[in-house]
């Protein structure tokens, strides 16, 4: 694949001084470029400010080759959009006049600027945002097509909060994990499935990457504990959630649901049993399905949970599993 060219826009104050107020150290430009150097090659380097308010941090971008455009503040004037309104305009005139950039990444955690985005990805350039979490407002990640939060890159130290000790409570812990553990695996399950199903041919590791970020540009396997998403599919693997074909030539493994027994028969149970109720709730239909059939038994089948041998039956297109939020639990229905 030809490697992304990318422009790189800051908006300097709304990151330099969220950095400051919101997590207490100053900001750092290298953690950006590390990460925008594992996604492509960066031709343009932009930061936007009125630079007599950060005297101190011009010399750490220019180190790292940021071009520093000036944005004066008038004596006795307002000019809060200034510098927002000539960062958009760059972007769009180098989206016009450097057709070779193929992505932008725009720092800033300011909704104003999700016009913008949208133009750049109207114009069919990929587009990742970059801001902190407590000053990034809610429209701005749906907008893009990949967002990161600059607290949770590489090389961000955080300044460490004291805090008293406390007993440890290991059934806490032991209740809490298995939680965020499913909704990760579900997502990727539901996910999987749903490119399964108007997929041609086998789902590799990176296609199922993209289409995670295009449900959910936060998303990061790095919240879940894991250091890549790579690391994060052999987890699953391991635990016979999915399915790893490695093509060392490529080095980018096919991913599929794991091979099991005869359960065509437990499916056909799953969608009578639905198929009665028209919708239901996942907790409660493995009982449902026991009072038919004394001896169901997924692990028997190959299945870790429950909730496993509902995602295959909804990969095979059998049924439709989805998150309800207002019952707080996964709807199952005959699927369409």
């Amino acid at each position: 694949m030809e490697e992304e060219r990318i422009g790189l826009f800051i908006d300097y104050e709304n990151l330099a001084i969220g950095a400051r107020d919101d997590l207490g150290i100053d900001f750092d430009f290298k953690p950006i470029a590390d990460a925008l150097a594992e996604r492509g090659r960066v031709v343009v380097r932009r930061a936007y400010a009125d630079w007599s308010s950060f005297s101190k941090d011009r010399q750490m971008l220019a180190d790292n080759q940021v071009e520093l455009i000036e944005i004066p503040q008038r004596r006795g004037r307002v000019r809060k959009n200034a510098a927002d309104i000539k960062m958009s305009v760059d972007a769009v005139e180098l989206a016009f006049e450097r057709e070779y950039v193929t992505a932008f990444v725009i720092c800033t955690g300011d909704s104003d600027f999700t016009p913008l985005v949208q133009k750049l990805r109207e114009l069919n350039k990929r587009v990742i945002g970059v801001g902190l979490k407590a000053s990034t407002s809610a429209m701005l990640p749906p907008a893009c097509d990949e967002f990161l939060f600059y607290e949770q890159l590489g090389g961000v130290e955080l300044p460490q909060r004291k805090r008293e000790p406390k007993k440890k409570r290991p059934e806490a812990t032991v209740a809490e994990k298995p939680k965020a553990s499913e909704d990760m695996a579900a997502l990727v399950t539901t996910t999987l499935a749903g490119i399964q199903r108007g997929a041609n041919g086998p789902v590799r590791s990176s296609t199922l990457k993209r289409s995670l970020l295009r449900k959910d540009p936060t998303f990061n396997e790095a919240d879940h504990g894991f250091r890549a998403f790579g690391e994060l599919l052999r987890h699953l693997a391991g635990n016979s959630i999915i399915e790893l074909t490695e093509d060392e030539s490529r080095g980018d493994p096919v991913v599929d649901f794991p091979k099991t027994g005869d359960d065509t028969k437990d499916f056909d149970l799953l969608v009578d049993v639905v198929g009665k109720s028209g919708r239901q709730a996942l907790s409660g239909l493995k009982d449902q399905l026991r009072k038919r059939q004394s001896d169901f038994n997924e692990r028997r089948l190959g299945y870790s949970g429950f909730l496993r041998f509902v995602q295959a039956a909804s990969a095979r297109g059998v049924v439709s599993l989805k998150w309800d939020d207002e019952s707080g639990d996964y709807m199952v229905s005959a699927a369409d």
